[in-house]
């Protein structure tokens, strides 16, 4: 089974699930988008591996007038997420590899939660690249809500056991716990010094951790 297939199959209980493996969810999401500041108040926003739209929602309450963009390799979570929209005529929708997927258009804000930590490292920083050249020049902004490893092997193993003795004494299931430990295979998180170089290498002029919780962590770029 791929990380599609995965996420295919875990599509219906994938919000159910958010607040129990994310220990600090509210901080987490919301960090982020009450940073996020832009002149007018119908930015174009790009989600990349939106999933059910959740980061997205959060958006769209901050600016309601916005037109977002919604891309994933599930099918199965986007459409959940047109559920979750279904009042607002001004989504857009595609099934595809963002990484390879041709845009059309620039944006002034693109968004990410959990979603680029399953890439190769190579293929990190190509995405770094490619999201400077979407974003518009002047202003146009990066927000990155996701996993990332720590610089030193014995934290990070603090970490993660922090965060299994937490999902384990949480409300979920105990095949809902299992089948999130299996989806670990797929993750391949890059440390914070890793990530700020990319930014710096993509062309950001500004950029800086917002938020940090053990893993957890909110990285924002301005062009």
């Amino acid at each position: 089974m791929d990380l599609k297939e995965e996420f295919d199959k875990v599509s219906k209980e994938y919000d159910g699930q958010r607040r129990e493996l994310i220990h600090c969810f509210d901080d987490f999401y919301k960090s982020g988008i009450n940073f996020l500041e832009f002149k007018y108040d119908d930015p174009k926003v790009l989600d990349l591996g939106a999933g059910t739209g959740l980061f997205s929602s959060f958006v769209l309450n901050k600016f309601p007038k916005s037109s977002l963009t919604l891309i994933d390799l599930s099918s199965e979570m986007l459409q959940l997420a047109k559920e979750r929209f279904k009042d607002y005529s001004n989504v857009e929708y595609i099934v595809d590899d963002y990484l390879s997927h041709e845009f059309n258009e620039k944006f002034d804000i693109v968004i990410s939660s959990l979603s680029i930590h399953h890439l190769s490292d190579c293929n990190k920083a190509k995405l770094y690249k490619k999201v400077h050249g979407l974003i518009n020049n002047k202003g146009g902004i990066f927000l990155n809500a996701d996993q990332s490893l720590s610089q030193s092997t014995a934290i990070e193993i603090r970490f993660n056991k922090y965060w299994k003795e937490c999902i384990e004494n949480s409300s979920l299931k105990n095949n809902e716990i299992e089948n999130a430990y299996k989806r670990m295979i797929y993750d391949n998180p890059a440390t914070l010094k890793d990530q700020f170089k990319w930014f710096k290498n993509a062309g950001f002029n500004d950029f800086d951790l917002l938020y940090k919780y053990y893993n957890f962590t909110v990285m924002y770029g301005k062009s």
